[in-house]
């Protein structure tokens, strides 16, 4: 049987973590390094680190920071932010990274998740997608952390890519990010029934109820999260805890 992960999320802009609400007004959160430091004891099953202003500045992926934080952190790591080359992946694996997470790029030019399959792995390869509810109830991927539209439905770029070789989706709810409201679950449930591969529900996990919620009804197959864990009490282990007391299984070391 297939355990279920938590998988904090790091958030990285302008040399230190960020953590905003719908992919606005950001606020610094503390040190990357720290961040790593305290989820090394916290039995987390994997983190994800995002540089979120690489692609917007025009610029490759910090692998100094990588490095650094990779020496530290004792759980697979996944990066993204600036991904557009095989060899961007290839550098930031050479690094400490164990996955990629790739957004702009997987819609720009969607040829690129089947390279970097081919060459590493579909494993490491995980597509980030963020997506906004548009009136009427249809969804919208949107790239450049949350400031282009693209005219594509999260559902259809999800297929396309898994097609290509995507080992993940990180599915990220543009609206509900931040907002400690729960997750969008319909919108992790159109992805997931969908999929083969596993889907990680992000954005808007406020308490380990919402967490239940999109296991059991939007069907996700992982849980990334960040502000739950940043401004509340509340910890993986303890998520980890209340969800296996609700059926579902999960990973304790």
């Amino acid at each position: 049987m297939i355990k279920v992960r938590i998988i904090p999320t790091l958030l990285f802009k302008d040399y230190g973590l960020v953590k905003g609400i719908a992919f606005d007004s950001w606020r610094r959160v503390g040190s990357a390094m720290q961040a790593v430091k305290v989820y090394n004891l916290r039995e987390v099953d994997e983190l994800v680190f995002l540089d979120i202003t690489a692609t917007l500045q025009g610029r490759p992926p910090d692998l100094e920071t990588v490095d650094e934080l990779a020496d530290e952190c004792f759980m697979p790591l996944t990066v993204g932010g600036g991904v557009k080359t095989v060899q961007d992946v290839q550098r930031l694996l050479r690094v400490g990274a164990d996955k990629v997470a790739v957004n702009t790029a997987a819609v720009e030019r969607p040829e690129f998740i089947r390279e970097i399959a081919e060459k590493f792995g579909s494993q490491c390869v995980v597509v980030s997608i963020d997506s906004q509810r548009l009136a009427g109830g249809a969804y919208e991927v949107f790239t450049h952390a949350g400031t282009r539209a693209t005219g594509l439905d999260p559902v259809a770029l999800a297929r396309k890519v898994a097609e290509l070789g995507a080992g993940e989706i990180l599915l990220t709810s543009i609206d509900r990010d931040g907002t400690m409201d729960g997750y969008d679950v319909e919108l992790i449930r159109r992805v997931s029934e969908v999929m083969s591969i596993p889907v990680i529900a992000s954005g808007g996990a406020g308490n380990y109820e919402h967490m239940a919620q999109a296991l059991r009804d939007g069907k996700a197959t992982d849980l990334a999260a960040a502000s739950i864990f940043h401004f509340t009490q509340q910890t993986p282990l303890e998520a980890k805890t209340y969800l296996a007391a609700q059926g579902f299984h999960m990973r304790f070391s």
